[in-house]
């Protein structure tokens, strides 16, 4: 088989990278100095730098002020629903073929941004959640990952809203990755989702899905013996079972249940048998154990995935849910850029597979390289006017 070989430079980085926002986002000229181009390279260096859009116009030279990159922003973007729209578009643009061929797993996570102020519009705007960061108030967004030989295209996006049902937002990102022929083969998603409506929505629909079981009920120690998960957890084999969930409102969903042990052999300092929970469903019918539990933690990636989301997230303290969404598309993009450039230019072609080498180029290194192309093209400000002391 030849073997061909592409090089890439921080140039073509920036350039694809611009070109992908542009085309989908399609951001407007506002005036001679807020072009789109310069729009698009102060947001990238903003992205790179983890910094502010106003500490991104400060630190490059010919770039606008800030309130000027703004206003230019604001006038350029949509309303919500079509922002919305476009991001979902730019993600799904450079999709692989192979993913629109055949069913892929699809998984499906939460993404919690703190947050300590005020909303903007309407209460629901704020999502409440466990404290983290020091709050309980969140900007929540939620996205849809495909999973293929150790990467993970970003699919799907979506705000999600105080009070929202989830199964409402698995259903929205599942017609996101619709739209782009991506067929999901089964649903993985966080123990956060197991509830009686999203196991009948995901039921009655058809999906295939797995998730871990929380542990609730009586534990084994207790005087009255196990409960509830609790029972299965006590389990000293690894087994097959069966599982009703009861909500507040008397609901009830029953799930098959996987009960996978293992022992911990020193993992994390720990010893002893350990008794993993899954409720799957919709169809999918496990192998083994083992199979259950590896697939699961093939998920574990979409972890990395929102570790890279935060390391390219412009930060900003303004209420405004748009310019929000846009710093968090703008983030997935330029990950959705660097799985591209691993796919299409760097994988080795090989029978049975690409082989995809992720040390050949690093995301914060990509980031590096864009972040060098803004300064070359909008220069540093490396002076800073102050006061001249009186010598007299």
């Amino acid at each position: 088989m030849r073997t061909t070989h592409s090089t890439i430079t921080p140039g073509t980085v920036q350039a694809r990278t611009q070109m992908v926002l542009q085309e989908h986002l399609r951001l407007k000229d506002h005036g001679w100095k807020c072009t789109a181009g310069v729009l698009w390279t102060v947001l990238i260096y903003a992205a790179a730098r983890i910094t502010s859009l106003a500490a991104a116009c400060a630190a490059l030279r010919d770039a606008p002020s800030d309130s000027a990159a703004h206003d230019a922003l604001l006038a350029g973007l949509p309303d919500f629903a079509g922002l919305q729209r476009r991001l979902n578009r730019a993600l799904q643009g450079d999709l692989p073929k192979a993913l629109r061929r055949r069913r892929q797993p699809l998984a499906i996570d939460l993404t919690l941004i703190p947050y300590h102020g005020q909303p903007l519009h309407q209460a629901q705007e704020i999502y409440r959640s466990q404290p983290r960061g020091g709050t309980t108030h969140f900007h929540a967004y939620a996205t849809a990952y495909v999973i293929r030989h150790g990467l993970r295209f970003t699919v799907g996006l979506t705000p999600v809203y105080q009070g929202e049902a989830l199964a409402k937002v698995i259903q929205r990102l599942l017609a996101q990755a619709a739209k782009a022929s991506v067929r999901p083969r089964y649903v993985l998603l966080d123990r956060g989702f197991c509830s009686v409506e999203v196991i009948r929505s995901l039921q009655a629909g058809r999906r295939a899905f797995l998730m871990p079981l929380p542990r609730r009920g009586r534990k084994a120690d207790h005087p009255k013996g196990p409960s509830g998960t609790q029972a299965l957890a006590a389990w000293k084999k690894s087994g097959w079972g069966r599982y009703t969930l009861t909500n507040a409102r008397q609901q009830k969903a029953t799930v098959a249940v996987c009960v996978a042990c293992r022992n911990r052999r020193g993992e994390r300092r720990r010893h002893g048998r350990e008794a993993l929970l899954y409720a799957y469903g919709g169809g999918l019918r496990p192998s083994s154990y083992r199979w259950v539990r590896e697939t699961y933690r093939s998920r574990f990636g979409i972890e990395t995935s929102y570790r890279q989301l935060h390391q390219a997230r412009i930060r900003t303290c303004t209420r405004d849910p748009l310019l929000r969404l846009l710093y968090v598309g703008v983030a997935l993009v330029l990950r959705n850029v660097w799985v591209w450039l691993h796919w299409e230019l760097l994988a080795q072609p090989r029978r049975g597979g690409r082989r995809v080498r992720l040390e050949r180029l690093r995301f914060r290194q990509m980031l590096l390289w864009l972040q060098h192309v803004a300064e070359l093209r909008l220069g540093i400000r490396d002076e800073i006017a102050g006061k001249t002391p009186n010598t007299a």
